[in-house]
């Protein structure tokens, strides 16, 4: 059997584009009766084409964004082609389990991006801390000054301190990551400012709790269920930054056409999350309230944030649609049919 040479970049854009465009068209239309026999038919042909792009395109272009809108369209298209009314009451299970996990890979870049403009933020909020402790100050919520307070003993850190202090954390990074993917209708500009303030304020109480000598306690309280929590809200800005950035990049689409095709997804990625946040509500009820040592509640939290990038990568990375791709039609070229839809 022979091989097609590997073609350039913007050809292989320009030749299956619209075969692209056509399948995320049709994957919308959730009502077979709406397309008809023919129609059903078509897209599972553009579904197989879109796949086996996929496939050339993760084997030539590995590196380029041409992957990423691969993967969500493919994906996308999966879901039209194969879920059934019948398979309805399954696919959350489903979705949760391998979908949420491929919907976030797709957007990895996106993912990355976000995470390091966070880091920054906390990195900024640090350093602001340090330099001008008394503006810093005014970042951190009244009720909770006393763990930047250098005159705080230990005696005074009770049980009920820590626990205010914890459960405070928790509800602001569980509001701010349904607000992070909601603001998203911005063009991502509110949920990146959202991410960032939160980002400073979290770098200014943490080099403020350190230098007044409470780090060692700060650190007990939160990193149980802070760090899965982190991880929540970065993966909530990104739905957010999704959506805008595909609000800006909409291609053929009108404005409200691309706010649908994304924002189901973006959507889809915030209620996924849900249940990770609802863990980390667990771990802040079971640890930071009881003044877990410092040492269990780090073990326990980098384990809930381990198991949460574990299944990202090793159920991310599966091709969507993976079982059912014509491995024939990787190696030779897919006829593409016109674009016109029914």
């Amino acid at each position: 059997m022979g091989t097609i040479a590997p073609m350039n970049l913007k050809r292989f854009e320009d030749e299956r584009r619209g075969a692209w465009e056509a399948l995320e068209r049709l994957a919308l239309i959730a009502d077979p009766a709406r397309l008809g026999p023919s129609g059903v038919r078509r897209r599972a042909r553009l579904y197989r084409s879109a796949a086996a792009d996929l496939a050339y395109a993760r084997n030539h272009y590995p590196h380029d964004a041409v992957v990423d809108e691969l993967e969500r369209v493919v994906s996308m298209a999966r879901t039209a082609v194969y879920d059934s009314p019948t398979k309805r009451p399954g696919t959350v299970r489903e979705y949760l389990w391998t979908g949420y996990w491929q919907d976030l890979w797709a957007r990895r870049r996106i993912l990355a991006i976000t995470s390091l403009f966070f880091v920054g933020a906390v990195a900024f909020g640090a350093f602001l801390a340090q330099t001008n402790p008394d503006g810093a100050t005014v970042l951190v919520p009244e009720d909770f000054l006393w763990i930047t307070e250098a005159s705080t003993t230990d005696q005074e850190l009770g049980a009920i301190d820590l626990a205010g202090f914890s459960l405070f954390i928790l509800t602001n990074n569980i509001r701010v990551t349904v607000l992070s993917f909601v603001l998203g209708i911005s063009f991502g500009v509110l949920t990146a400012a959202l991410l960032a303030y939160n980002g400073v304020v979290f770098g200014a109480i943490g080099a403020l709790a350190v230098s007044a000598g409470n780090g060692e306690v700060a650190w007990e309280a939160v990193v149980g269920h802070g760090l899965l929590e982190l991880s929540c809200i970065v993966v909530g800005s990104t739905a957010g930054v999704s959506l805008g950035w595909r609000m800006l990049n909409r291609g053929p689409y009108r404005l409200g056409e691309a706010i649908r095709i994304e924002g189901s997804t973006a959507f889809k990625l915030a209620l996924g999350t849900a249940p990770w946040l609802v863990v980390a509500g667990l771990l802040e009820g079971f640890l930071s309230r009881t003044g877990t040592d410092w040492v269990p509640a780090t073990i326990v939290g980098v384990i809930a944030a381990g198991a949460y990038w574990g299944l990202f990568v090793r159920r991310g990375r599966i091709p969507p649609g993976n079982s059912v791709i014509d491995m024939r039609q990787i190696t030779r070229p897919v006829k593409v049919e016109p674009t016109t839809l029914p």
